[in-house]
């Protein structure tokens, strides 16, 4: 055998070895399953109302989600800029005349759901309201220089109205 010969056999020998040690290694990567061990939370903010199924179980106002910047305070609290007044039934004494809130912002958002809202109230921001009755929406503003605004069955001939948005617009 030529030494050319000898060269070329030894480096397909050096080339079947490295292939089949590889080989196995690479098809062994290639079929191990995917990490099952959990990763962290995932960082997708939804704006879900914080604690809101406890404030619904507890004081019984459904708070659905918001941008943060318009939240649920008692009405005691000296920091209450909006207001929301219900109209209270029979047997619903335990319900609170009055609904309030904070503003931390300019601008804020908050989606909830309180029926037989009669009136709003606001002090140093202009607020959006959405309401819903009968099946129909209908968008409230209120800006400070009024300060309130009857709403729903606040106004006379008007139907009883569930508040579904609260936005600051200024």
């Amino acid at each position: 055998m030529t030494p050319r010969a000898r060269t070329l056999f030894a480096g397909a020998g050096i080339l079947t070895a490295i292939a089949g040690i590889s080989a196995p290694a690479m098809a062994s990567t290639a079929k191990a399953p995917a990490a099952t061990a959990p990763g962290p939370p995932s960082a997708v903010e939804d704006f879900g109302y914080p604690g809101a199924d406890k404030l619904l179980a507890e004081k019984k106002i459904k708070l659905i989600r918001g941008d943060g910047h318009i939240m649920l305070t008692e009405c005691t609290d000296p920091a209450v800029q909006i207001k929301v007044s219900i109209r209270r039934e029979e047997g619903e004494e335990d319900l609170p005349k009055k609904w309030c809130f904070t503003a931390t912002g300019k601008s804020g958002y908050l989606a909830l759901e309180i029926p037989k809202a009669f009136y709003l109230e606001t002090v140093d921001h202009p607020i959006r309201a959405q309401l819903t009755s009968a099946g129909k929406t209908q968008t409230v503003n209120v800006s400070t220089e009024e300060g309130f605004k009857p709403i729903g069955e606040g106004v006379i001939g008007a139907p009883r109205a569930t508040l579904v948005e609260l936005r600051i617009t200024g």
